[in-house]
């Protein structure tokens, strides 16, 4: 009986995956419900203990020491706790064994629910405290079904939860497909612990990237930063510890090999790997690659990168609806203006062009807040015998030659009169060009007799079939 009761135990804890320790302490507290309901009452304070090397149960109540007891489940008398306990009292407490020879039926069934209760609550908390402590790292799972959008993933000991926002919106899964997924978050619920997991977050990137480059994993090449769309296009800023170390070439492995399984992986979402360096005008001209930058100038102070690219680089720099610009500034933190090298040319041609404008305005202002001609100066010109207005217009027609207005102006066009001329009829032969006419060495087209057929003159002529000779002889026509 003994042995059968360890063989149980053993046999709970493996299926269970739970220590052997925490199988007995359930079982334990199972008892103690059970022998409550049949032989000790609910308030009374009762252990049982479990030999682990013989299985051998023994129950413990605790109980008052009095001279004469009125109840033995709750009292004992003097003497005997004596013999428990030698420094026993009268009113003192002391736990006496009490283990009862069997247990009912209700109390077995009341056991055993106990048991099961404890030990999906053990089992509970050993899988919260197994995923607690790896949050952030890459587990792997297989696609068990669909409920509502999420998908729930069999990790070994738990399910996970994919929901619909950390989902890859170009991915299609299926049930038995398996998985490489982010934890995201563990949470304590009342029906167990709760698994969020991730398919879209950055952070999987960057565990992919430890798990195929051992590199990075031994710090050897350090990723600065990552931006990403996830099941698009992502971004990565590497760089090395090391003097002599290609971090990108790291990264991309032999013939692309490293880098390779990492997007099979994300089911080929676009990897770019971008060289980290302290400058930031450099870091973001090759935060754009693959497009050509000519320069970058940078306001520190409104965190603003301005690109001068190639016109026939624009849109590289640019990418499908602004996708490199976005990641690139995602990886960089600056905000980033891009602009071809005409544009920026034509700015620096309109910010020039202010001087001269005012320069302009200037001159004509002055034009025209010149002081008017003084009396005196009037004065001086009547006693030459001019006057201001014939001065000026004699200067003028001494400085270039005047074509008067009427030799610039063609004569006017006249039109006389003519008498509205009557419509004539004409016809369609005066009109039309005349036909040729037909010349002498052109026959009429003769019929041609069909080839095998004979016809007979008169009005007993009988047409031939076709396609037959009619072979008559003089006797037939007689007859006929």
């Amino acid at each position: 009986m003994k042995s059968d009761f360890l063989l149980a135990i053993t046999q709970l804890s493996a299926e269970k995956n739970l220590p052997k320790d925490v199988v007995l302490t359930a079982v334990e507290a199972a008892l103690v419900s059970a022998y409550k309901k049949d032989n000790f009452t609910i308030n009374q304070n009762i252990a049982v203990k479990i030999n682990p090397n013989t299985g051998q149960v023994e129950v413990w109540a605790e109980k008052t020491v009095a001279e004469k007891p009125a109840d033995k489940r709750y009292e004992i008398a003097l003497a005997e706790a004596k013999k428990l306990k030698k420094d026993a009292k009268l009113g003192d407490t002391i736990m006496v064994e009490a283990t009862p020879s069997n247990a009912g039926r209700i109390a077995a069934q009341t056991a055993k629910q106990v048991i099961l209760q404890r030990l999906h609550e053990a089992e509970h908390s050993a899988i919260f405290e197994e995923y607690a402590d790896r949050e952030g790292d890459v587990v792997s799972g297989v696609v068990q079904r669909f409920e509502q959008g999420q998908v729930h993933i069999e990790l070994g000991r738990t399910e996970a939860i994919l929901p619909p926002p950390e989902q890859v919106r170009t991915e299609r899964y299926r049930v038995g497909q398996r998985l490489k997924v982010l934890l995201l978050q563990v949470a304590r619920t009342s029906k167990g612990p709760r698994v969020i997991v991730s398919r879209s977050h950055p952070d999987l990137l960057r565990r992919l990237f430890e798990l195929e480059i051992p590199e990075v994993y031994n710090g050897t090449v350090e990723i600065k930063s990552i931006a990403r769309e996830a099941g698009f296009r992502s971004k990565i800023a590497v760089a090395a510890k090391q003097e002599g170390i290609d971090p990108i070439g790291c990264c991309v492995g032999l013939r692309g090999i490293r880098i390779q399984n990492i997007v099979s992986e994300l089911s080929g979402e676009k990897i770019d790997v971008v060289l980290w360096n302290q400058d930031q005008a450099a870091f973001i001209a090759s935060a754009l690659s693959p497009a050509h930058i000519l320069r970058v100038e940078l306001n520190k102070e409104a965190q603003v990168a301005t690109v001068i690219v190639p016109d026939k680089q624009l849109s590289l720099a640019i990418g499908k609806e602004g996708q490199n610009a976005r990641l690139a500034a995602k990886l960089t933190g600056w905000r980033i203006d891009i602009k071809s090298a005409s544009a920026a040319e034509a700015e620096k041609i309109e910010e020039a062009a202010p001087p001269e404008k005012e320069a302009a305005a200037a001159q004509a202002e002055a034009t025209a807040t010149q002081a008017p001609p003084t009396p005196e100066i009037l004065e001086t010109l009547e006693v030459a015998g001019e006057a201001p207005e014939e001065a000026a217009e004699a200067e003028v027609a001494e400085e270039a030659e005047v074509t008067p207005v009427e030799a610039l102006v063609p004569p006017p066009l006249v039109f006389e009169a003519q008498e509205e001329a009557k419509p004539q009829l004409r016809f369609a032969e005066d009109i039309m060009a005349p036909r040729p006419a037909k010349t002498a060495a052109k026959t009429s087209r003769t019929k041609k007799k069909k080839k095998g057929t004979y016809t007979k003159e008169g009005e007993d002529a009988v047409k031939p079939r076709k396609g037959r000779r009619d072979f008559g002889t003089e006797e037939e026509e007689e007859y006929l």
